[in-house]
């Protein structure tokens, strides 16, 4: 089974390609195309190769959250009916049935929205140095993989293509996209981590952290309003931990994309391309076969586990 890595679309105008995301206009002017490729992207590097259907997980799990989501925010969804979109987009229904939606256009906020429930990625590197994550101080004695006693809000900046995030303190967030604003974006983050957190532990799974996405919209009289863009709760965006084997203490085992940076940094790749033998000859990094397919695998039981009725 072949990866969708990029599309070709050639009737349409590109307006972007992300890490996994191509975005394409459309004849309406409210409109977005999204497409999920089957690209994937660790430490916000694209790896050369993809995870064939990983576009069509991601979507079908986006579309699960919007709609069990929705009552706590809007979100830019409008369907992912190839028959519903505009009619230059259906042309490509071979490239695009499973893994595309049309959405609302929206003026995305610089910040990558995180709530971390348990301390681990670079919570937990931070915190090891200096007891802080984004610099909020945290009580002394924590262990890897530990639940906070809340969840805690911990935003970044969102990097161009190529460019790394950056953690950044809520202060510093505040003042990026300004206090009444941030407010909004912390509360509703919360809130959304909050339920979906607790919905996912009656499937036996932990949500550890996620990344949510914010934009804008506004009306005809010219009032803005907060809606929830990009993808949602996916394998992506997410770490989800079985519940079943957990424990504080160490490292967990993951339905997300942790298994493909464990085995980057096993085989020496460090943050950015030029690091790691492969890297140092400017040929990118491929994952072996095994690790395609257990990532897939991986994706493939937390959206079952998650979605299965």
């Amino acid at each position: 089974m072949a990866a969708l890595t990029q599309t070709d679309l050639p009737g349409l105008k590109l307006v972007s390609r992300g890490k996994v995301r191509d975005v394409y206009a459309t004849s309406s002017p409210d409109h977005l195309l999204f497409v999920a490729t089957d690209r994937i992207s660790a430490y916000d590097v694209i790896l050369n190769n993809g995870i064939p259907d990983k576009g069509k997980l991601l979507t079908q799990l986006s579309l699960f959250w919007f709609e069990k989501l929705g009552r706590i925010i809007p979100n830019h969804f409008v369907t992912a009916n190839i028959d519903e979109m505009p009619e230059e987009v259906r042309q490509y229904r071979d490239q695009l049935e499973g893994r595309s939606m049309l959405v609302r256009k929206a003026e995305v906020l610089p910040l990558e929205a995180i709530v971390r429930g348990y301390l681990s990625g670079s919570a937990w590197l931070e915190y090891k140095k200096t007891g802080t994550v984004h610099g909020i101080p945290l009580p002394p004695g924590l262990v890897e993989s530990q639940q906070f006693s809340e969840p805690i809000f911990t935003p970044s900046t969102k990097a161009e293509q190529g460019a790394h995030d950056e953690n950044i303190s809520p202060e510093k967030a505040s003042e990026l996209i300004g206090e009444e604003l941030y407010m909004k974006v912390s509360l509703a983050a919360l809130q959304l981590y909050k339920s979906a957190a607790a919905f996912a532990r009656t499937r036996g799974i932990i949500l550890a952290d996620t990344k949510f996405e914010f934009g804008l919209v506004y009306s005809t009289e010219g009032e803005r309003r907060l809606i929830l863009v990009d993808e949602l709760l996916t394998p992506d965006s997410s770490r989800y931990w079985p519940l079943a084997s957990y424990s504080a203490g160490g490292p967990q085992p993951s339905f997300d994309k942790q298994y493909v940076r464990d085995w980057l940094v096993s085989q020496g790749f460090r943050k950015g391309l030029e690091s790691g033998p492969e890297g140092r000859e400017g040929e990118g990094w491929t994952i072996d076969e095994s690790v395609v397919n257990g990532t897939r695998e991986r994706y493939q039981e937390v959206v079952d586990l998650l979605t299965k009725k």
